[in-house]
């Protein structure tokens, strides 16, 4: 049963024309929640080392909030992103895919109806698993998402179209690259629930930064204090790279050293 602020959400989207209806609407969990201001995005990614970072603040939270890129590398090096987590979470479709063809059946993969749920910004984070044979998304859902203005997405599965991406520029995260389409092998089964990404959850609202190093998922209510950590901590480091490029005595450096890693 749809939840009634869900169902009348729903209703205004719709009439907004923002529903496509390829997702049975009461998958869909929750449509409107805050979003970190792009402000506070911009000087995260101000930020030298993000997600090295970000991920030594949450473990002093006692946060399990990072994944390495060992698991989920970019398709483009290089690219950093800092937004809010919207989810997308699929299940294998019991049919085989032959008879999908066979039978005409309507595809149940969407990431369309993520897109146009969500506002401009977003982080779509996509859980089929960690299964690599399948594609999540391609070129066309990665052009729809760019001119959504997503930042980027994150996905727990495998992507394909690698050339359109990389021509596309667009920002993302995954743990495989495949050929074979996810049409008539998946099926959006919840958006806006939680995901998993590796071994860790992802809530919708989420703060998700990632880099070359990894990605960080950080909880909404402890965006602004990771922030503060994160900008002191960036200006100690530059200090303490500063002193150690100008060969200063151990003795000077101890006490920073200490500080730091107390």
């Amino acid at each position: 049963m749809l939840d009634p602020n869900v169902a009348k959400d729903y209703d205004e989207y719709q009439k907004a024309g923002r529903i496509w209806g390829l997702v049975p609407r009461e998958r869909i969990k929750t449509i409107k929640f805050p979003r970190v201001p792009k402000e506070i995005s911009d000087q995260f990614l101000e930020i030298e080392d993000l997600t090295s970072t970000v991920s030594d603040v949450l473990d002093s939270l006692g946060i399990c909030g990072a994944v390495a890129a060992s698991h989920l590398p970019p398709v483009i090096p290089g690219k950093r992103i800092a937004g809010t987590a919207v989810t997308l979470r699929s299940i294998p479709e019991r049919k085989t895919p032959t008879q999908g063809y066979v039978d005409k059946e309507f595809i149940r993969m969407s990431t369309r109806e993520v897109y146009y749920l969500s506002e401009p910004g977003d982080v779509l984070v996509a859980d089929f698993g960690g299964d690599r044979d399948v594609s999540n998304m391609g070129g066309q859902s990665c052009t729809v998402a760019k001119s959504m203005n997503f930042c980027g997405a994150v996905v727990n599965g495998a992507v394909r179209d690698v050339p359109t991406i990389r021509k596309m520029d667009y920002p993302v995260w995954s743990c495989g690259i495949t050929p074979i389409t996810g049409k008539f092998r998946m099926e959006a089964i919840e958006i806006n629930g939680p995901v998993s990404v590796h071994n860790i959850v992802v809530y919708p609202g989420d703060f998700i930064v990632a880099d070359d190093s990894g990605i960080c998922v950080i909880p909404f209510d402890k965006v602004e204090y990771v922030l503060k950590e994160i900008q002191k901590i960036d200006a100690e480091e530059e200090n303490m790279r500063e002193l150690i490029e100008e060969k200063r005595p151990i003795s000077e450096l101890r006490p920073l050293y200490r500080k730091r890693y107390k």
